[in-house]
């Protein structure tokens, strides 16, 4: 039974979704079980969704979506653009970093001017 569900388990997606296709046209929940399935197991990336890839951080994430380049065969160009890499990588994380230091700036400007003004709001104002 193992073996079986291991097997299953390795069937590409297109597969899946046709299984799911003729779940739904022959008894609803199976289609709707097998949709579920595929989607849970990260089958189905394209959805957004991501279930199936809880234990992913970013870098990893990051190396998938940019594979290391394959060697080209010119060592001093391959040093290059490795640094350059780790360069624009160096550029990309400080470029994040003052991106939140600038939104938290703002918000913080937003706070005090808030605060501010519901200090002169309460304070009573004396008539003469």
């Amino acid at each position: 039974m193992a073996l079986f569900a291991a097997r299953l388990d390795e069937l590409p997606a297109p597969i899946w979704l046709a299984l799911a296709i003729l779940g739904f046209m022959l008894w609803w929940p199976l289609g709707l079980a097998a949709l579920v399935y595929l989607v849970w197991s990260g089958k189905m990336d394209c959805c957004g969704f991501g279930f199936g890839n809880w234990g992913n951080n970013i870098s990893r994430e990051t190396q998938e979506r940019w594979p290391q380049p394959r060697m080209s065969g010119n060592q001093a160009f391959d040093e290059y653009r490795a640094a350059t890499l780790r360069r624009l990588e160096e550029e990309q994380r400080d470029f994040q970093e003052f991106l939140h230091r600038l939104r938290a700036a703002k918000d913080k400007a937003e706070f005090d001017q808030f605060m501010s003004e519901r200090r002169t709001r309460s304070e009573p104002q004396v008539q003469a």
